[in-house]
């Protein structure tokens, strides 16, 4: 009835209600039972609460208007509706080949079994710079972009498999010797720097 962001609020209220009278009238907690309710109000229902908001936040941290609210990241959002489909990002946005509501977490996620750690780590100190310190003038991944991000996708599908070009450097690609987007083929992405001449799709964010 209330969606998980309202039954989080209704929660926050009943362990703040509950709270403050154990803590303004002690002596309501001099049974058993009532020790046992005053336990759970002010150690059991506040980890619910920490433990439900940041379930609240990480699912918010993945959606695509979260990650282009930082004003560095504006441009990337831009980007992914350059009417060209050279444009790797774009073409994938604009054709729903990803989730839109979770395009820049579905093509930047690691996969790997810690890799959503390392991603919300690394989004930490993107939020240092941008509230603390100051975002570099280019943005880079760390260690580069992974062929795992485009394998998660496209390995297996049809007609990524059956292509002749990428049978012929298949293990290449597996092995991350021979990126898929700096090595000729597909190394248009973001391109930031050159939205100024570029034209734009549907309506930019």
């Amino acid at each position: 009835m209330f969606g998980p962001t309202g039954t989080l609020i209704a929660l926050i209220v009943l362990t703040m209600v509950l709270a403050i009278v154990f803590l303004v009238r002690p002596a309501v907690t001099a049974g058993p039972r009532e020790k046992t309710l005053a336990f759970m109000a002010l150690f059991i229902l506040p980890a619910l609460c920490v433990g439900g908001g940041m379930s609240a936040h990480m699912q918010r941290s993945e959606q695509t208007r979260f990650c282009i609210s930082c004003h560095a990241m504006m441009p990337y959002g831009q980007s992914l509706y350059v009417d060209d489909p050279k444009y790797i990002p774009a073409a994938h946005f604009q054709n729903h080949r990803i989730p839109v509501e979770t395009a820049c977490y579905a093509c930047h996620a690691d996969y790997t079994i810690y890799g959503p750690l390392k991603d919300k780590l690394q989004g930490i100190t993107r939020i240092y710079m941008q509230y603390v310190s100051s975002p570099p003038q280019t943005i880079r991944i760390r260690g580069g972009y992974s062929n795992l991000q485009c394998l998660h996708c496209h390995e297996g599908a049809r007609n990524f498999d059956a292509n002749p070009v990428h049978q012929a450097i298949m293990d290449s690609l597996k092995s991350n010797q021979m990126s898929c987007i700096s090595s000729g083929c597909h190394d248009t992405v973001h391109n930031v720097a050159a939205l100024s001449q570029v034209k734009f799709w549907g309506p930019v964010q």
